[in-house]
């Protein structure tokens, strides 16, 4: 049996007990999750890792490129993911997680190696802006560092999309959603977070407040119109 399939054995016999009242817990009142987390699905990008968290703790969705269609697409897995975490589960964070050496973000570096795979080269038409502006906005920069930096921009391409959503757009109206933009460094074992006020990626340190991309706070924009009617 395969090893990875096996350990679900021990999962039952050790994992589980021990954590027998938690399970309990999840399984009587349901999940009230304290964020989302929409990141890669690379196999070395572990949501649950990097946050420690516990079961119960995290809404995850995954997919190649840590992706988040604008709103005006065709409905699928993402949407209705984003959709269910704000209006049913009531996050008050969602993070979008990006990785170094990502391959979707390579794919996009060096589009002729997407040749065969139409379903992978249509998703990631969802990256195209942060292809453009690596492509224009770096003119300087390498074609070793191309990849990592459309990864960057990447991040913050969806976290524009994100907002694209009504129910992401109403609970940041309300001032009750907070918006994250992360970026692992598998290589250095680092988490970069995204400033909103600088527009850049910063290390997440202890001694530091952590950097957000969009703090929770009240955006009403009547009330500028109130204010200039007075």
């Amino acid at each position: 049996m395969n090893e990875l399939i096996g350990r679900v054995v021990t999962f039952q016999s050790n994992t589980f007990p021990s954590n027998s009242d938690l399970y309990g817990k999840l399984a009587r009142d349901g999940q009230s999750p304290k964020a989302l987390m929409i990141s890669c699905a690379d196999s070395r990008v572990v949501p649950e890792f990097i946050v420690q968290a516990a079961p119960g703790d995290l809404f995850v969705c995954r997919n190649a490129g840590n992706i988040v269609p604008p709103y005006s697409q065709a409905n699928g897995g993402v949407s209705s993911t984003v959709e269910y975490a704000v209006m049913v589960l009531g996050v008050r964070d969602i993070i979008v997680c990006g990785h170094s050496d990502c391959g979707a973000m390579k794919a996009l570096a060096n589009p002729g190696s997407l040749e065969g795979m139409p379903n992978v080269a249509a998703w990631l038409r969802h990256s195209h802006s942060a292809q453009k502006v690596a492509a224009e906005a770096y003119p300087q920069a390498g074609d070793n560092d191309r990849a990592r930096i459309i990864a960057l921009e990447n991040v913050v391409t969806q976290l524009s999309h994100l907002r694209t959503h009504p129910s992401v757009a109403a609970a940041i109206a309300r001032g009750e959603l907070a918006l994250h933009g992360w970026f692992v460094d598998i290589h250095a074992g680092e988490v970069l977070g995204l400033d909103g006020k600088t527009g850049r990626f910063t290390p997440m340190t202890a001694d530091k407040p952590l950097p957000v991309a969009l703090p929770a706070a009240q955006r009403l924009a009547a009330d500028l119109l109130q204010e200039a009617a007075e």
